[in-house]
């Protein structure tokens, strides 16, 4: 629990205990989510400070507290953690509880059936995550307390999305779009090289080309070692720029060289064969993944980079390097 000067320690002790009753519960009904006691007791505790601490905690009685973590929608928090965390169940449960949900609220809000696709597009890739920050994958889900029903926190998501999209098409970009817009490490990068002798220019310009020769070199070899799924994953994404929507549909057709290999590896389609967007945008971060591991491991192997060289490489690959360029030898190697 959060200590708090005002709390005495029998009740953040009382607290604790109703919060381990909950998580038994939530592990009880969902033992594959994998969700840590202290990682959940962390998002309760958060909630706690900013709703139940905030008034008086001084006078806070047990039964006051007990009421207030038993009206937590513990379970919908529970999934919620699960699926930031990535798991694989999580999402599949996801999916099979709220996928309908999301597009019933789509289309009711959107203008049009596109504007519905693309506003679940934006939001399974917000609620998977795929802005980085210090290191971490920053999933929409963490910013949902439990405090009211997943559902109702899901209908404001879409239409925050909506208002977004409703922006962008009249030529205004909104700071969530700034913002959270540019994840999936290498794959949003922008090449143009900066003006050189600016104030925040950190290398001079022959050493700066030196290490964007060796990064353009080593982020071809990486593509080129990836595996055809893989290959052909960031292809339709990037390359010939399908929603993830168009390329779950590629999926489930049976001439896709993807289908045999989704079929094989992923354990999140539902019972009618469907392939979710979820699914889609977890084997892309697999991808990418993939794809920073190769990179790093020809920076040090090839080149002999230390630690230090390969995250000048790694900036200059995520903030320097033209899009176009580096799928174009995507392109040419499937």
């Amino acid at each position: 629990m959060q200590l708090n000067p005002q709390i005495d320690d029998k009740l953040l002790a009382h607290n604790e205990s109703v919060i381990n009753e909950i998580y038994a519960r939530c592990c009880d009904n969902a033992p594959n989510f994998g969700v840590k006691s202290d990682v959940f007791r962390a998002s309760l505790d958060k909630t706690a400070a900013k709703y139940l601490y905030t008034s008086n905690p001084a006078s806070l009685t047990e039964d006051e507290c007990r009421s207030f973590f038993n009206q937590i929608q513990a379970e919908d928090l529970f999934m919620a953690i699960a699926c930031s965390n990535g798991n694989e169940r999580a999402w599949w449960e996801f999916d099979q509880q709220h996928r309908g949900y999301l597009e019933r609220v789509a289309r009711h809000l959107a203008k049009t059936e596109i504007d519905a696709q693309d506003v679940i597009d934006t939001v399974y890739v917000e609620l998977y995550g795929t802005r980085v920050v210090d290191g971490e994958r920053v999933s929409k889900f963490s910013t949902y307390s439990g405090r009211g029903s997943l559902r109702g926190w899901l209908r404001t998501v879409i239409w925050h999305s909506l208002v977004d999209l409703h922006r962008a098409s009249h030529d205004e970009v909104s700071l969530d779009e700034m913002t959270e817009n540019v994840g999936e490490g290498m794959a949003h990068a922008s090449f143009a090289a900066a003006p050189p002798g600016g104030e925040t220019e950190m290398l001079d310009e022959l050493t700066r080309d030196r290490y964007r020769a060796v990064t353009v070199k080593s982020l071809s070899k990486a593509f080129s070692s990836l595996e055809d799924h893989e290959k052909l994953l960031l292809l339709y994404y990037h390359v010939e720029n399908l929603k993830l929507r168009e390329i779950a549909r590629l999926v489930e057709n049976e001439a896709s060289p993807l289908r045999g290999w989704f079929q094989r590896r992923s354990a999140t389609r539902d019972g009618t064969g469907r392939t979710h967007e979820s699914t889609i945008m977890r084997w892309l971060e697999k991808s990418y993944g993939r794809v920073l591991q190769l990179f790093k491991a020809d920076l040090k192997a090839e080149h002999s980079l230390t630690s230090a060289e390969i995250d000048i490489c790694l900036e200059l690959a995520t903030q320097d390097l033209a899009a176009n360029d580096l799928f174009k030898d995507l392109a040419a190697a499937t």
